[in-house]
C-alpha cells in the first residue's frame, strides 16, 4: 500500500515491518519521530537516559538474536561513540541499525557537524536516503547487510529528509526473522586486545565485501545526461541537483561507506567536467580523492547551512557573490508562563555568571532574560561551571551558577555532580535543576525523572534530591520558584555566599504539559489499584 509518510516516520514503518524487536534511543529533533511513530505502530519502543545507553541496549538485543534500532540526532552520536566505534569490531547475531538525524543550518541545533566521518571513524556501512521512500527501502536494505556481514550499519539522515513527506509503497513482511539459539562465543564479542586485533582485521574484510556487493548490485542510481556536466550526489542533495541541473548527468550513492570506487571512477571517466555536490563537508570529495579520482569540489561558502535549488545553481555556476540576506524570523522564546521565566529573571537580576545547558531553557540567552553567559553540550553545565569556580577571582568565582534540566540531568549531568563532589572549589558551588516534569524542548517526551515510560504508563520514578543527598549533597533544597519567587531569589543569594555545594531544584510543571501529566497519572494510578 501507498502512504504519504516523512522519513522519520517511514523508518519505523520499516522497522516495524522487518519485526524490529526494540526502538530505543533519546530525543532530539530531527530524530525523535521514530521511536515515537514506531511505538504508535506497534513496536516495543523505549527512551534511553542518553543515547550511549540506547545504543549498548540496541547492542544487547543484537547480540541476543532481536533486532534493534537506535536513534538520535547528530550531536547524540558523540555521547554514543563508545560502543559505536568498539560495537563495530563484535559480531551481532541479527540487525543493529544506528540513525544519526543530521542538522545542515543547525535548526534546532549548537552546530552542524557532519555525521558521515563517524561511519570513516567506526568503519561502519553507511546508507543515506534522499526521500521517504528511500528512507524505507534503505532501513530494510541496512537491516539485510547488518545480518548477512554481521555489522551495525549505519542510516544516515538530514533534517529535510526527515521531516518531509513523499509516498511511501509498503512491504508485506519484507523479512522474515528465523528462529535464534544464543551461543556463547567471548572471542568475537568480548574486546580484549587480543580477540579486537582479529575482529578489527575481519571488520575491514567485510568492507571489502560491502564494497564490491554495492559495485555489483548496491543503491547506485546513474541518471544518463549531458557529458558536459557530471555530477556525483546522494542524499537530500540529490532532489536539488535534479531540479537544479535536469540536463546533467547524475551518480546518486545510496550507500556513501565505503563508497563503490569503481563505479564512480568509471562515471568521472565519460563526463567532461564532474562536479561533487553535497550539503556540509566535502566528505564525498575527499573519499573520492583519496581513491585516485579527480573531481570538483564545491566553493568553500557553500559548506554551511542547507543546499536548496537556487544555492545549487550557483554552486554550478562557480558564483561566490553575496547570497542574498534572509528575513529574520521571529526569534524563539520561553512560552508565556513557562516556569523557567522566573528562575532567568532572578538568575539575570542577581547578576549570576550562569552556565547553561541544553534544553528549551536555553532560550534563557535571548531577551528579555539575557542571562546566560554559555552553553555548550549535554550535561556540561556544571563540569564547565566547576572550571570558572576554579579560575575566577573569589567574588566572581561566587557568582557562578551551573543551570541544567530535568531529563538532562538524568543523561550526563550526574556526572558533574560526581566532579563536584570530588573536586569541590574552594568557594563551592551552586548547580540549579529546572524540573518542569517532561521533556520539552523535542515535544514532551518522558524520562527516568518522571516515573513514566514512553507510552505514559507507570515505571520507577528517580528521585533527584534523594541521589543527590545519597551521593553525598548537604544543602539540597526543592523550591517552586514561580509561587515562592522571593523566597527563591534569597535561596540562590544565600548559596552564592556559602562556600559549599549546593544544589536547588526549581520545581513546577511545564505549563504546555501540565494536562497530560495529570491525565497520565490519574490513568496510572487506576491502573494500580
Amino acid at each position: 500500500m501507498k502512504v504519504l509518510l516523512n522519513g522519520d516516520e517511514a523508518v519505523a514503518a520499516a522497522a516495524f515491518d522487518a519485526g524490529v524487536t526494540l526502538g530505543t534511543g533519546y530525543p532530539g529533533t530531527p530524530s525523535t519521530e521514530i521511536v515515537e511513530t514506531f511505538e504508535d505502530l506497534g513496536g516495543k519502543s523505549q527512551w534511553a537516559p542518553n543515547e550511549k545507553v540506547a545504543l549498548e541496549v540496541g547492542l544487547g538485543v543484537a547480540y541476543a538474536g532481536g533486532r534493534a534500532i537506535v536513534t538520535m540526532k547528530h550531536v547524540g552520536m558523540n555521547v554514543a561513540a563508545d560502543p559505536l566505534l568498539t560495537g563495530a569490531y563484535t559480531d551481532v547475531n541479527r540487525a543493529l541499525i544506528v540513525v544519526s538525524a543530521d542538522d545542515p543550518g543547525m535548526a534546532s541545533s549548537q552546530n552542524e557537524q557532519d555525521n558521515r566521518r563517524y561511519a570513516v571513524a567506526a568503519a561502519v556501512p553507511m546508507f543515506e536516503p534522499s526521500d521517504s521512500q528511500e528512507a524505507y527501502d534503505f532501513t530494510l536494505l541496512a537491516i539485510e547487510v547488518s545480518e548477512r556481514w554481521h555489522v551495525p550499519v549505519m542510516l544516515r539522515m538530514t533534517t529535510r529528509v526527515c521531516h518531509s513527506k513523499t509516498a511511501v509503497e509498503r512491504r508485506e513482511n519484507p523479512l522474515p526473522v528465523e528462529p535464534f539459539d544464543y551461543t556463547k562465543n567471548p572471542r568475537v564479542r568480548a574486546m580484549v586486545p587480543a580477540y579486537a586485533r582479529i575482529q578489527h582485521k575481519k571488520l575491514r574484510g567485510k568492507l571489502r565485501e560491502i564494497a564490491k556487493w554495492c559495485e555489483e548490485s548496491g543503491p547506485i542510481t546513474r541518471i544518463e545526461g549531458s557529458k558536459k556536466l557530471g555530477i556525483i550526489t546522494s542524499g537530500i542533495s540529490y532532489q536539488h541537483v535534479r531540479d537544479a541541473a535536469p540536463e546533467a548527468s547524475v551518480l546518486k550513492l545510496g550507500l556513501t561507506y565505503p563508497l563503490p570506487i569503481d563505479s564512480i571512477r568509471k562515471f568521472a571517466a565519460s563526463v567532461d567536467r564532474c562536479l561533487v555536490v553535497e550539503e556540509g563537508d566535502p566528505y564525498l570529495v575527499e573519499q573520492i580523492r583519496n581513491g585516485g579520482i579527480q573531481v570538483e569540489d564545491k566553493l568553500e561558502n557553500f559548506r554551511y547551512g542547507e543546499l536548496n535549488i537556487d544555492r545549487v545553481r550557483r554552486l554550478i555556476a562557480l558564483d561566490d557573490s553575496p547570497e542574498a540576506e534572509q528575513v529574520p524570523g521571529k526569534p524563539p522564546a520561553l512560552c508565556p508562563g513557562c516556569p523557567h521565566r522566573t528562575a532567568f529573571e532572578v538568575l539575570r537580576d542577581l547578576k549570576c555568571i550562569v552556565a547553561n545547558d541544553i534544553g528549551c531553557y536555553g532560550l534563557g540567552v535571548l531577551p528579555p532574560f539575557e542571562a546566560v553567559d554559555l552553553s555548550v553540550c549535554m550535561g556540561s553545565a556544571i563540569p564547565v561551571g566547576l572550571g570558572m569556580r576554579h579560575t575566577l577571582p573569589t567574588e566572581q568565582a561566587k557568582r557562578v551558577v551551573s543551570v541544567l534540566g530535568d531529563s538532562t540531568f538524568m543523561h550526563t549531568g550526574i556526572n558533574g555532580v560526581i566532579e563536584m563532589l570530588f573536586n569541590p572549589p574552594a568557594t563551592g558551588h551552586v548547580v540549579l535543576i529546572l524540573d518542569n516534569g517532561i521533556t520539552a524542548m523535542t515535544g514532551m517526551q518522558e524520562n527516568p525523572g518522571t516515573g513514566r515510560k514512553l507510552d505514559h504508563s507507570g515505571t520507577n520514578k528517580i528521585v533527584f534530591e534523594n541521589v543527590l543527598r545519597a551521593m553525598g549533597v548537604k544543602n539540597v533544597h526543592v523550591i517552586d520558584a514561580v509561587a515562592n519567587k522571593a523566597e527563591f531569589t534569597k535561596l540562590v543569594e544565600d548559596s552564592m555566599e556559602k562556600p559549599e555545594l549546593t544544589v536547588i531544584i526549581a520545581r513546577r510543571e511545564c505549563l504546555l504539559a501540565v494536562q497530560s501529566i495529570r491525565g497520565w497519572e490519574k490513568a496510572n494510578a487506576e491502573s494500580c489499584n
